[in-house]
């Protein structure tokens, strides 16, 4: 190659590096987002023998122009938009799988299919969940709310939220927050623009569900780059001094979360003065969180990174939050970035956490070697650790990150 006069030659920018790893990618995410069948949400008849998950949604998607796909864009919209969904699982469910139809809208004997759904406006969907609420146990007044992450259609968020709700055996009243996400690979920049776009409408869903449907607290679960929005959300709230939501906020759960170790760590210096129950999954092998390191510079993501630090473990403990390690979890999507969901002992231990206060009591039955929860439990390993590895906001909250030997070859 010839070198210009004046100019060495050099490495490829890190962006262009990051393009050249596209081709794995896509073929690696075919199914998720660019699979999905148009219209797939189309109604349609149950049959016997399925079970009905309702869904309530607010999004800062917009509304398609044509009511051909889906009943959101990924757009984004001037004010909040509500709706409602009913999604049946088929009989042949397997925990941890969406039974995606090849065709839509599918057949309910064998595919997740929308049994029901419509648009409300923003009273009748907070009076709606109050009323949902109140017909349960006072223990099961809860909502859950889920927060989906990048490259992310909203037929999907449906379909992958109510396999979460089923799998885990949650009793209260899910809530899907989902922003406007385009669903397509290298769209990642505007992904990650629509997430700071939508954080003032999840801090107001948030304070609407805790002062206005009763609700006994509000659980939280977010995946990938929803963890940004939704963290982004809770320091911004925290700093408006209503990080609690009225002390309605319950469970958080941070699953594979896509954000700067240093950015992670500066956040939970605000958050962590409040102590809220945190609960961060994390796993060295997300493939997903490789291409967004690229992306940014080589610089590790929280939900991919490790230590080990006894006074790291201390401070967590301190913080009350607690890290799973998914590293030796064996992944069923190519990109093992959907571990929190697609791992039937993973969803399943999820359920557990959503059903108790305090953190997880134990470990569930086949999870694996490699898992090490901390907390109430500091030290103490769930199941058979390989060493003492502890994930991500380890090094965030002592304020240190560094590289492990042979971590940035591996990752």
């Amino acid at each position: 190659m010839r070198t210009i006069p004046g100019f060495r030659r050099s490495s490829p920018p890190r962006a262009f590096a990051a393009l050249l790893l596209v081709p794995f990618l896509a073929l690696s995410l075919a199914g998720c987002g660019g699979g999905i069948p148009l219209g797939v949400l189309d109604p349609v008849a149950v049959a016997e023998g399925t079970k009905q998950v309702p869904l309530f949604v607010a999004t800062t998607r917009a509304k398609p122009k044509i009511e051909l796909e889906r009943m959101f864009s990924g757009d984004r919209d001037k004010t909040v938009n509500h709706a409602k969904l009913t999604v049946s699982i088929p009989p042949n469910h397997q925990t941890g799988q969406i039974e995606w139809p090849s065709r839509a809208p599918g057949d309910s004997r064998v595919n997740f299919v929308t049994a029901d759904r419509d648009y409300m406006n923003s009273q009748a969907f907070l009076q709606t969940i109050k009323a949902e609420l109140a017909r349960r146990k006072p223990d099961d007044r809860t909502v859950l709310v889920f927060i989906h992450g990048y490259n992310t259609k909203f037929e999907e968020a449906v379909y992958r939220f109510a396999q979460i709700v089923n799998d885990s055996g949650f009793k209260g009243v899910p809530v899907l927050f989902t922003w406007p996400s385009r669903g397509a690979l290298l769209d990642y920049p505007y992904d990650r623009e629509s997430a700071v776009f939508s954080r003032d409408d999840l801090e107001a869903t948030l304070d609407d569900i805790a002062t206005k449907t009763g609700v006994r607290k509000i659980d939280v679960l977010a995946h990938s780059m929803g963890n940004f929005l939704f963290v982004e959300t809770l320091r911004q709230a925290t700093i408006r001094g209503n990080g609690t939501f009225h002390g309605k906020i319950g469970q958080i759960m941070l699953a594979a979360p896509d954000i700067d170790i240093d950015v992670f760590r500066r956040q939970l210096m605000v958050i962590g003065q409040l102590k809220l129950p945190i609960t961060v999954f994390v796993s060295r092998d997300d493939k997903a969180l490789n291409f967004s390191r690229m992306v940014w510079g080589s610089q590790v993501r929280a939900g991919a990174y490790t230590v080990s630090d006894p006074a790291v473990m201390e401070k967590l403990r301190e913080a009350n939050i607690t890290v799973i390690d998914l590293s030796e979890v064996k992944g069923t999507d190519a990109m093992n970035h959907g571990k929190f969901a697609s791992s039937p002992d993973v969803v399943k231990m999820i359920g557990g956490r959503l059903a108790e206060d305090g953190g997880i009591q134990q470990r569930p039955a086949g999870l694996g070697e490699g898992i090490m929860a901390l907390g109430a439990t500091v030290g103490h390993t769930v199941g058979q650790t390989v060493g003492t590895a502890v994930a991500a906001p380890g090094a965030i909250l002592s304020g240190q990150a560094p590289v492990l030997a042979g971590q940035a070859d591996s990752e």
